[in-house]
């Protein structure tokens, strides 16, 4: 084989070597659940959490009838605000988590009449849900 064909079929295995690394790394950032709604890992490596309105309803209806799991500490339910460390959590109802298996990731708390969806590994809120109008 020639110098020049030597140095093609290097450049066509190489190629196909980065096609193949590429392929899972973009299947890993766009999944979609078993619930059929979309989620996944963002290009900073968050999770990302997308609910429909249907799926918001739910999720209010489901957890913020219980007083108890407000938080007691103050702070901004904000998206992308910090929630301090000594807040409690609660993992969301299974049957929420049935419908978007993204959801399994996030835990709640109730601040203002609010549900505030929380990344609890990072400790930021990611969603806010409030009283259907």
């Amino acid at each position: 084989m020639s110098m020049r064909g030597a140095r093609g079929a290097r450049g066509a295995l190489g190629a196909v070597a980065l096609f193949c690394i590429a392929i899972p790394q973009s299947a890993a950032a766009q999944s979609i659940d078993a619930g059929g709604s979309p989620g996944g890992i963002s290009s900073s490596g968050e999770q990302k959490l997308i609910l429909t309105p249907a799926q918001r309803r739910a999720i209010y209806a489901a957890v913020a009838k219980d007083k108890s799991k407000a938080a007691k500490t103050a702070f901004p339910p904000a998206i992308g605000a910090d929630v301090p460390p000594m807040l409690e959590l609660y993992p969301l109802p299974d049957d929420i988590v049935a419908a978007n298996q993204t959801a399994k990731f996030f835990e709640y708390t109730i601040v203002q009449d609010k549900v505030v969806l929380v990344d609890p590994t990072r400790m930021r809120v990611v969603d806010v849900i409030g009283p259907p109008p």
